[in-house]
């Protein structure tokens, strides 16, 4: 999942992988992709040249987007 600004026009952008079979904690925040229920793993984020992307898979909702920015404060101290 992309985590960056669409406004930072970069050759590479910051990603967070998911997983559905990971355990649930409260760094990693539960998203809904296709139907099922995956989370962002917030803390493996990393930087990857645009080219590895595929395909959009779809978009998050305003309240996944407040979870996930919750989590981020929380990986890199932000508070």
């Amino acid at each position: 999942m992309i985590i960056q600004a669409d406004d930072l026009m970069l050759s590479t952008v910051l990603v967070a992988p998911t997983s559905q079979s990971s355990p649930a904690r409260i760094f990693r925040p539960t998203i809904n992709i296709g139907g099922q229920q995956t989370q962002v793993l917030i803390e493996q984020t990393s930087a990857v040249a645009v080219e590895r992307l595929g395909d959009l898979v779809g978009h998050i909702s305003h309240d996944e987007a407040v979870t996930i920015d919750d989590a981020l404060r929380l990986v890199l101290e932000l508070d």
